[in-house]
């Protein structure tokens, strides 16, 4: 698949189009398998980020005055040949910032209302570095040699993790990320697991050669594993 129509079933994917390129996606999607399993793909994976932001339930007053200012901001359509005529904007940095915002609209109030508003943040910053690898055309799948899922790694090692069925780390523990080139693996942040798809933005850079892997630790993560991985991706 070419990146262009990459770019197009992103976008739709995240409702996003104008009603022209919206036009051209539904032809193509009404003759194109490969089209459909890729648009499968994005809306599963849209998903998962959206509700990635956990954590308990606000007051109904919290949720309602979100949910007012989510509605007055004005709609957002991105213009794909607009973008490719001006290069002033990058398409897939724009289609990162919309799944940023669905991830507002649809997470934040699962955060509590006092000091995890910043955590809260930082989540949707992840999300949206995250965006940017797996919308990009020009970064790679790899597979893994344990586990379900995919490394997607991107041309400046920024890598993302897909994986399915995690089910919630056990009470007091956490699964936790590690990127090892040989030597001893180096943080690269920590999950909860959400029991059906989790996509979690690894930290740092994944250089060619490297692998990533997943430990179930402590809560809060530990300096170096005490546990065999339970998720390894092959050499990237």
């Amino acid at each position: 698949m070419d990146a262009e129509t990459h770019e197009l079933i992103a976008g739709y994917a995240l409702d996003a189009l104008d009603p022209d390129d919206e036009a051209r996606v539904r032809e193509l999607l009404a003759t194109s398998e490969e089209a459909r399993e890729e648009l499968r793909a994005l809306s599963e994976v849209t998903a998962a980020m959206a509700t990635a932001t956990s954590g308990p339930s606000p007051r109904p007053e919290l949720r309602g005055r979100i949910l007012d200012a989510a509605r007055a901001e004005p709609p957002t359509v991105v213009s794909l040949e607009a973008h490719r005529r001006s290069r002033m904007v990058p398409v897939l940095g724009a289609v990162a910032a919309i799944a940023a915002v669905a991830a507002l609209a649809l997470g934040i109030w699962g955060v509590s209302a006092s000091n995890d508003l910043d955590d809260a943040r930082a989540a949707l910053e992840r999300q949206q570095a995250a965006a940017v690898v797996l919308a990009d055309p020009g970064s790679r799948t790899v597979d893994l040699e344990a586990g379900d899922g995919r490394l997607v790694v991107g041309d400046d090692g920024a890598a993302v993790l897909v994986l399915d069925g995690m089910e919630p780390a056990p009470s007091g523990k956490t699964y936790e990320v590690w990127v090892s080139d040989g030597g001893a693996p180096v943080r690269a942040g920590v999950f909860d697991g959400a029991g059906t798809r989790d996509v979690v933005p690894v930290e740092g850079t994944v250089d060619p050669g490297s692998v990533v892997l997943v430990t179930v630790e402590q809560a809060g993560g530990v300096d170096a594993p005490t546990a065999d991985p339970i998720v390894a991706s092959q050499p990237v």
